[in-house]
């Protein structure tokens, strides 16, 4: 396996391609279809999926539910605001939460989280300072998640805050796109959508099951360490994130079937599924599997159970795109990358697509 150089994930990039909002209806984004076999491209949208797989594919996606996680907070002794992300549970009632002016918060600060309307909704109590975060206390017997349907925002990410600029943009508006059609409420839930997902409309989903194709479901709890570039001076040196994910018994049975004669394809929808796949032990799991992975796709890695490939363009420095250049090779990916720029594709979370056969 070769070991990458931080400035191999690097590209050219102009910011001028960020997506400040998704296009709408979600199926018309496009999508660049890569044939790696026979080295070909084609200009397509999202809605013409079905053209480019067939009966006995199966499409596997990532069921997590997007988290309603950025606070406007304020500190209860003085009335100082704070806005941060509450971004993962720690166990025993305590949760990581990232916060703007960290060095202004102190062990025992009390604060409060609140609404559009300026009421105070629940508590959070500062318990240390960690590397991470802060580490805070919910108090016994809050409902965490009504606190944040009803005073939590979108947590979208930083570039697409910053390529918006001025524009007003209604809150209600990133909490039903910035959420794919078959987020599971009872799974876990994630500080980041799982992009490539979020194409999906209920009338393309019925469309690929009427022709055949199949569909199966993982969860992987996207984390803020998705968006942490590389640093290290070698991809091999970078600290992975960890995140928890789970496949359910009938996804290990459908991977179990594919050991056997040939079958359809696997259709991975995003990275995150990517990553949930590769993450399994071997031999396979009898029943239901719940782990954490710190999984570091890069070229050189063996693709155990994924034949397709959906998933957007993803950032400079990102281990996201050392995995996709794992699947196609990284010096196709970057000069695919820089055509998608002259022909003006979308870039990001709220863009368009490729789809790697």
């Amino acid at each position: 396996m070769v070991d990458l150089r931080r400035e191999d994930l690097e590209y050219p990039f102009d910011t001028r391609h960020i997506a400040a909002r998704p296009v709408e209806p979600r199926d018309s984004a496009r999508m660049l279809v890569v044939e790696r076999q026979a080295d070909r491209v084609h200009h397509a949208c999202v809605r013409d999926l079905p053209q480019w797989l067939r009966a006995g594919d199966t499409l596997v996606v990532n069921r997590t539910r997007v988290r309603h996680a950025r606070l406007a907070m304020r500190r209860a002794s003085d009335g100082r605001p704070f806005e941060g992300l509450l971004a993962e549970p720690l166990g025993g009632g305590d949760w990581l939460l990232l916060v703007r002016g960290a060095k202004r918060l102190h062990a025992g600060d009390r604060l409060e989280v609140m609404d559009a309307r300026g009421s105070a909704v629940a508590g959070l109590a500062c318990v240390e300072r960690t590397p991470e975060g802060w580490r805070v206390r919910v108090p016994d017997g809050t409902d965490v998640q009504a606190a944040l349907d009803r005073a939590g925002h979108t947590p979208l990410p930083p570039y697409i805050l910053k390529a918006r600029g001025t524009q007003a943009i209604p809150e209600a508006f990133d909490r039903d796109h910035y959420q794919t059609v078959y987020a599971d409420d009872r799974r876990m839930h994630s500080v980041a959508a799982p992009t490539a997902g979020l194409h999906f409309t209920p009338e393309l989903l019925d469309r690929l099951s009427r022709m055949g194709v199949g569909r199966a479901s993982v969860t992987l709890e996207v984390g803020m360490g998705t968006f942490k570039p590389v640093e290290a001076r070698t991809l091999s040196a970078h600290a992975m994130h960890r995140e928890r994910y789970e496949v359910p018994a009938e996804t290990l049975e459908l991977l179990r079937r594919r050991q056997g004669p040939p079958s359809g394809r696997l259709v991975a929808v995003g990275t995150t599924t990517v990553r949930s796949l590769e993450s399994l032990p071997e031999p396979l799991p009898e029943r239901t599997w719940t782990d954490e992975s710190s999984l570091l796709i890069q070229p050189g890695h063996a693709f155990r159970h994924v034949d397709v490939l959906m998933t957007n363009f993803h950032l400079p420095g990102s281990t996201l795109l050392a995995l996709v250049g794992a699947f196609m090779g990284l010096d196709r990916l970057k000069r695919l990358y820089a055509m998608a720029q002259r022909e003006g594709y979308r870039f990001f979370s709220y863009g368009d697509c490729m789809l790697i056969l």
